[in-house]
């Protein structure tokens, strides 16, 4: 299955009532992952641009979005980014891709062909 890295960051009320009641939302939000059928590999609290931080196995990309679009629905995000994660093997493929494609940067001599 895809990995994905989740990145959260809590609004002003998500952490007042992460306060008021202490919780470990690691375990909650395990419950809505697997749900969707994924898996929480593993997830840490963390401080500075984001709060929370977990990898995770989804079936897909539109998994993978339900889950970001739940996060971020709920109101006790500011910031929900999600990142899809590619394998050594995935990125060496893309790279020999890359260079198949043909592709030419744009430059001040280049012309149209």
């Amino acid at each position: 299955m895809p990995h994905y890295l989740h990145q959260v960051a809590y609004s002003t009320e998500g952490w007042g009532a992460v306060i008021a009641q202490p919780q470990n939302r690691l375990e909650i939000v395990r419950s809505a992952i697997e749900k969707l059928g994924g898996r929480l590999v593993h997830g840490w609290f963390a401080f500075g641009d984001y709060d929370v931080v977990a990898i995770t196995e989804m079936p897909d990309n539109v998994s993978a979005a339900a889950l970001a679009i739940a996060f971020a629905g709920g109101g006790a995000c500011k910031s929900v980014h999600t990142t899809p994660l590619m394998s050594q093997e995935e990125a060496l493929q893309a790279m020999k891709r890359a260079g198949e494609s043909g592709y030419r940067p744009a430059t001040a001599t280049a012309k149209a062909a």
